[in-house]
């Protein structure tokens, strides 16, 4: 959907594919009106944003040989992000210079993030879709974005190697999940979804994290090379979120086809 014609938010609806988890897809389109509030229910989401932007740029210059100081470094790269939400990170990896597909399959997502692209004046490739229907459709990118999406799909070691047959060779797929561990229930359950009501009862399925080992053996499986795996931590005093070397709840992987 061109950011242009998203001017009106539609119906509960969403696309079907094997990886899609309807349950899953009706819980984040119920907040979809909410994805740019910093203060509302998306409020993690906005301050993760400036560490895993900083990561993905990085990762991403050092793997095909661009400077990350300037101030497009991801010119001329074809990017997708992957169930995009609201488009929290489409905008600025499009204020880095990638070409940017933004795909969902909640069409309420999607709208919401095609009037605040237009409002922003980003042209951003906004399509109500899926990881399946984009292989169909033989399309093919450098870089493909899995953030917040494995631990919310139907079939995760399936997801993945859809998303792996969305690479180009040599490019690059950045996934960001939660692990399975108590710690990770503590935080992402407990802490945000019920002391600090970060975010809305049920967001997260404990069952559904996932563990490094479990997403490097599914990676692997999908022909993709694990270069790395990094902590993101929040710290309470100084309010921020910073990427290290603790994967005990949310982390980042990097891998490369």
């Amino acid at each position: 959907m061109a950011p242009e014609a998203a001017t009106t938010i539609p119906d509960d609806e969403a696309v079907s594919a094997a990886s899609v988890d309807p349950a899953e897809i009706a819980r984040f389109t119920a907040m979809a009106g909410e994805w740019w509030d910093p203060h509302g229910k998306f409020r993690p989401l906005h301050q993760l944003n400036p560490a895993r932007i900083g990561f993905i740029r990085d990762r991403a210059a050092v793997h095909f040989g661009r400077d990350p100081l300037q101030p497009k470094p991801l010119a001329g790269l074809r990017l997708l992000d992957i169930g995009c939400g609201g488009g929290l990170i489409c905008e600025p990896m499009t204020r880095l210079g990638a070409r940017v597909v933004g795909a969902d399959a909640a069409a309420r997502n999607i709208a919401v993030a095609g009037l605040h692209a237009a409002q922003s004046g980003l042209a951003i490739d906004y399509r109500n879709t899926t990881a399946e229907a984009l292989v169909e459709a033989g399309e093919r990118f450098d870089l493909v974005l899995n953030l917040e999406v494995v631990e919310h799909v139907a079939d995760r070691a399936a997801f993945i190697a859809t998303c792996s047959a969305l690479l180009r060779p040599g490019g690059m797929m950045v996934v960001a999940t939660i692990n399975r561990t108590l710690k990770a229930y503590a935080m992402a359950i407990v802490g945000a979804e019920y002391l600090l009501r970060w975010l809305p009862r049920g967001t997260h399925t404990f069952e559904k994290f996932v563990r490094p080992h479990e997403l490097a053996r599914e990676l692997r499986a999908a022909n993709l090379a694990v270069k790395e795996l990094a902590g993101i931590s929040y710290s309470p005093l100084a309010d921020r979120w910073a990427v290290g070397r603790d994967l005990d709840v949310n982390y980042l992987a990097v891998a490369v086809k």
